[in-house]
């Protein structure tokens, strides 16, 4: 099926914005890192109850040691590095000036992806990924824009934190397209989600985080709320993210995956109350345009 990639990717995107508003509700509640374990324990639950079904095993102890070993260092790349030093920066500078640096995550993807994979783009393609990276960089910098009157004491480390944000999440999906093959997507989420796991279980240990973590599940409300963004995150939107990869250009799918910022808009509106300028919906038309370029 054409464009089978891309379509996986925009719903990927539909998925994380999702997720974003249960993560960020749990995450008010346990904090940060508490929530990463938990979201990702939570998910590798469901994948596996998924895949005793649909695949007929547990986990995908059949896959080789290759895919088992790339796959593990995207998830360590991607879910353990590149999600902490995302949430870390978002208390540093803000979600605004954090996502506005995220936004080069699928220029990066598109440098992995022609250095580690060969994939060349086409000047359409470049054209679009420009435009819509455009327009999430107007419609996030637009959004919050009482941040600007705020201090950032930590800037520079904030912005560091936020670009291996970047870096984790575009080098997490190159290292998965390069592990998986044609192997399926729910078995290679798995093998990331267990990595992920082992590697936040290796940083609660170095940082003594364990009682703060226990404490956190006392808390049924973030439980409830992790397990609601894990079934849009971690389970659905990170197994779209995988087949995307296989099915289209990395740096391709990277730019239709970071769209949450424009998605999540008419969310805001109705659910937060947030107000929402005619610049910023100027900019989500804008990514729009991006990601028809990008369906041509």
């Amino acid at each position: 099926m054409p464009l089978l990639g891309e379509l996986a990717a925009l719903a990927t995107s539909a998925c994380w914005t999702g997720s974003a508003l249960f993560f960020d509700a749990s995450a008010r509640r346990i904090g940060s890192l508490s929530l990463n374990l938990l979201r990702l324990a939570i998910g590798l639950v469901f994948l596996t109850v998924t895949a005793t079904f649909l695949l007929g095993e547990a986990l995908p102890l059949s896959a080789s040691p290759e895919a088992w070993g790339w796959l593990s260092l995207s998830g360590l790349v991607g879910f353990t590095f590149g999600d902490m030093c995302l949430f870390r920066s978002y208390l540093l500078l803000g979600p605004r000036l954090a996502m506005l640096v995220m936004a080069l995550a699928p220029l990066i993807a598109a440098v992995l992806g022609y250095a580690a994979l060969g994939e060349a783009l086409d000047p359409g393609d470049v054209l679009g990924m420009g435009v819509t990276i455009a327009g999430i960089a107007w419609v996030v910098f637009e959004r919050r824009a009482d941040e600007d009157s705020a201090r950032h004491p930590h800037l520079l480390r904030g912005l560091l934190l936020a670009l291996g944000g970047a870096l984790g999440q575009a080098g997490g999906l190159v290292l998965s397209k390069i592990g998986m093959g044609d192997m399926n997507a729910i078995a290679a989420t798995q093998i990331r989600a267990v990595a992920g796991i082992g590697g936040f279980c290796v940083v609660f240990v170095a940082v003594g985080w364990w009682p703060r973590f226990f404490r956190s599940l006392r808390d049924t409300r973030a439980v409830g709320l992790a397990a609601a963004g894990a079934t849009f995150g971690p389970f659905v939107g990170v197994s779209l993210s995988l087949y995307a990869v296989q099915h289209t250009h990395v740096g391709i799918a990277a730019t239709l995956m970071a769209l949450p910022p424009v998605l999540i808009l008419p969310f805001a509106v109705l659910l937060l109350n947030d107000r929402v300028t005619w610049r910023a919906a100027l900019g989500a038309v804008v990514a729009v345009a991006g990601v028809a370029l990008l369906f041509r």
